[in-house]
């Protein structure tokens, strides 16, 4: 049977956020986006804030300059990273502060509407 070109279109944009998860699938990842949310940073930069070997970070944000959510650019012998995808960074955003929401007050969140269902009320 041939698929609707509706039914492939919907299995690419389930692929699609799928490698986008599996992008920020990471707690590193997403300690790094939280690290660029504000402004640019060179790679000796994010090592002061995020505890990593050099190696392991430009591992991390190589996948996510290669993933279009980071943008680099070359500053002397420095790379410079930014957010290049604010929407993705706004994604982590709404779901790390739920989730923060959840740990600090699991009470006022019911077990329905909770993220994270590891989160003990």
């Amino acid at each position: 049977m041939i698929e609707s070109d509706a039914n492939v279109e919907k299995v690419r944009v389930f692929e699609l956020a799928a490698e986008l998860f599996g992008v920020l699938a990471t707690p590193m990842r997403l300690r790094i986006l939280s690290a660029l949310c504000d402004k640019e940073k060179s790679v000796s930069q994010l090592l002061q804030e995020i505890d990593t070997t050099q190696p392991n970070l430009s591992q991390h944000l190589n996948l996510l300059y290669r993933a279009g959510v980071l943008a680099k650019r070359k500053d002397g012998t420095q790379v410079i990273y930014r957010v290049q995808s604010e929407k993705a960074v706004t994604l982590c955003r709404t779901v790390c502060t739920q989730i923060a929401i959840e740990m600090d007050e699991p009470s006022s969140v019911p077990a329905s509407e909770r993220l994270s269902p590891r989160v003990a009320s």
